[in-house]
């Protein structure tokens, strides 16, 4: 008896990668955005590591679409004064939108900032004009595009309370990120762990430190069960999140130093 042929299925469209996995658009259906997303507007594009993509906030400079993050990342923005990252996209995210001239964009003006792919990244870009069709059209698209700048606004906020006391300043970032990450529905897992790909040299610039005395904190706070201790298929850079809520005690030690810090004290 012959072998009944194998059922392939279609590889998904890249609206419906995005429906299905990107913030902006996941949950609404096909049939809702379609008519403002035909497949000539959505191209993949690789956006390869440590290049620059756009200088945001440049004088009556704008960008003409904006960037929807599918696979793999991350997207970081650096303030070229002081070289500190100041913003870090992961997949499934969205970048793009203070450098528009629509929205609540017409009223984000801030420093030259280098906008660039840490990793290798793989975006869609969504036209201004189908960005502004589908903004007009849906209260939920609205909805999440106006949060989009309130989580800008809060990860910039958390990074303000990075002190120069080293535990805390780790801690900020970490705090940024979850946070983001959680409002954006990506995290945590079942176990309420976060994961995160995040290179020393990220956290460095980000929290104006220097790489060993990040890789000092990261140590400590795996020896204290804030961060999990690397298994064998993580990758170089991943960091595991295990205990979020001990990370707030050291998040708020501005002023109560946590007893492991500096770590050659801890036993």
């Amino acid at each position: 008896m012959a072998k009944s042929a194998k059922t392939v299925s279609p590889a998904p469209t890249l609206l419906e990668e995005l429906i299905t996995h990107n913030y902006l658009l996941r949950g609404i259906t096909a049939q809702e955005v379609g008519n403002y997303l035909p497949p000539e507007t959505l191209k993949l594009e690789t956006l390869f590591s440590n290049r620059p993509i756009y200088t945001a906030f440049l004088p009556d400079q704008f960008l003409d679409g904006l960037y929807l993050t599918l696979h793999e990342g991350i997207v970081i923005t650096r303030s070229t004064p002081l070289d500190r990252i100041i913003a870090i996209t992961y997949q499934n995210s969205v970048f793009g939108m203070r450098s528009l001239n629509f929205s609540h964009g017409l009223a984000s003006r801030a420093f030259p900032c280098l906008v660039e792919a840490y990793k290798t990244t793989q975006v869609v870009r969504l036209p201004l004009a189908n960005l502004q069709a589908l903004y007009e059209a849906l209260p939920a698209f609205r909805e999440r595009y106006r949060f989009l700048f309130e989580l800008n606004q809060k990860f910039e906020y958390h990074l303000l309370n990075c002190s120069t006391y080293p535990p805390q300043a780790v801690a900020s970032l970490l705090r940024a990120l979850i946070y983001q990450e959680r409002e954006l529905g990506h995290q945590p897992n079942a176990q309420s762990h976060y994961s995160f790909d995040l290179p020393v040299d990220v956290i460095a610039r980000a929290c104006q430190l220097n790489q060993r005395t990040v890789e000092q904190v990261l140590k400590g706070m795996q020896q204290v069960k804030l961060l999990g201790l690397p298994q064998k298929d993580d990758g170089e850079d991943l960091l595991r999140v295990i205990d979020p809520e001990g990370l707030k005690e050291v998040y708020s030690a501005t002023r109560e130093k946590v007893g492991w810090w500096p770590l050659s004290t801890h036993k």
